[in-house]
């Protein structure tokens, strides 16, 4: 052995001895570390230590609406647990901030899916299949900044706009009779026809069930919460909500994640999104 290799290798020992051996592999599934109380804020520093898993997002191309070019090509995933909640962070790289609604405006959006029920054999990632159903949690930047003060009004989304009469804003009304509710469904179809989608919103999440591609509905009630925040580099989502049922310290199940590019006019099928990943509830 020639003396350059021998330094060379005295170096390299030298460093791993320094640094406590070379780096640690990245974890190979979502790992929630246990914490209480739950943080709700994406910049919480809870979330610092937290264990980040990369997930792989590949295209929708199996159903219609498809999506045939990629935008996100990954996202970050952290989460916490309480023992009853968990809570994942979820970050993915989006210099466009597509919170407002309106013609030919498309929303920022992230979901996590998780198997109704635990078991190895978990149905299709593709929302599930029949009599296998998936739960989801979904989050949009629209009820995002609804949420956060914007006002559900044409002035708010459309400041340049000149409004002689709106029936919304008619005055000829009292505000709250039963004749300004009827005025309003009159015109506002979604609402008229239970449409959960439709404001104003309370929160910016919203749970649903799936059986497979074409079955989401909503859930009897949403009981999970978010909260979402965007920087140049892109957003970041904090999804909190209850653990399946069955789901015990130590155990396992699969979870899979959802993103949608405003910018890229991505909608309900139209997204990137992850096959299942591996879920260790942590001890």
């Amino acid at each position: 052995m020639n003396r350059k290799r021998i330094v060379a290798l005295a170096l390299m020992a030298l460093l791993a001895a320094c640094t406590g051996g070379p780096p640690a592999a990245p974890p190979a599934e979502v790992i929630a570390a246990p914490r209480s109380p739950l943080p709700n804020d994406p910049g919480a520093a809870a979330w610092a230590d937290t264990p980040v898993y990369t997930a792989a997002l590949v295209l929708q191309d199996m159903v219609e609406p498809r999506l045939l070019e990629p935008s996100t090509d990954k996202v970050q995933v952290r989460a916490l647990s309480d023992g009853k909640t968990i809570a994942f962070r979820l970050e993915w790289a989006d210099p466009t901030d597509n919170d407002l609604p309106g013609l030919g405006r498309f929303s920022d959006a992230c979901a996590v899916q998780l198997p109704v029920r635990i078991q190895a054999d978990v149905p299709a990632p593709q929302m599930g299949e029949t009599q296998r159903p998936v739960e989801i949690t979904y989050w949009r930047a629209f009820w995002q900044s609804m949420v956060d003060g914007r006002e559900d009004t044409i002035k708010a989304l459309f400041p340049n706009a000149t409004v002689d009469h709106y029936p919304f804003e008619a005055a000829s009304l009292p505000p709250g009779s039963e004749a300004q509710r009827e005025m309003a469904l009159r015109y506002a179809p979604a609402r008229a026809l239970g449409n959960e989608m439709a404001g104003p919103r309370q929160q910016p999440v919203q749970d649903l069930v799936a059986e497979g591609p074409g079955t989401i509905r909503p859930a009897a009630a949403t009981v999970s919460s978010g909260r979402g925040a965007h920087t140049d580099q892109g957003w970041s989502v904090v999804l909190t909500r209850p653990l399946p049922k069955g789901l015990e310290p130590g155990g396992r199940t699969q979870v899979a994640f959802a993103v949608w590019q405003g910018a890229q006019q991505e909608a309900g099928s139209r997204k990137m999104r992850s096959v299942w990943v591996p879920l260790l509830l942590q001890k």
